[in-house]
């Protein structure tokens, strides 16, 4: 199984409302890819790393899964609405289980 984890930073115009929207649309991929095991999703109330709002989690079966995902049209829209509201930067890794 493999891990993806993803940690998302916008700029001070993103709005809670787009946040918000990151965050259903990113739990909305769970009815469009086979493959995946868990997905969460969710905004960052820690007090360390605040900087980053949104945080995003997907367990696969395996690599293959991972790599469709990554190809998937639907995750290749949700990444251009991220960064149309304004993503700065963003921090991603992958483990296996």
């Amino acid at each position: 199984m493999i891990n993806r984890t993803v940690l998302v930073k916008f700029g001070d115009h993103t709005t809670p409302e787009q946040l918000q929207e990151v965050v259903a649309r990113f739990k909305a991929l769970k009815n469009h890819l086979t493959g995946i095991v868990d997905l969460q999703a969710g905004l960052n109330f820690a007090e360390k790393s605040k900087e980053y709002q949104v945080v995003l989690t997907v367990r696969f079966e395996d690599k293959a899964a991972l790599d469709a995902y990554v190809e998937n049209e639907e995750h290749q829209a949700v990444a251009a609405f991220i960064r149309e509201v304004g993503r700065v930067d963003s921090i991603g890794v992958d483990f296996e289980l």
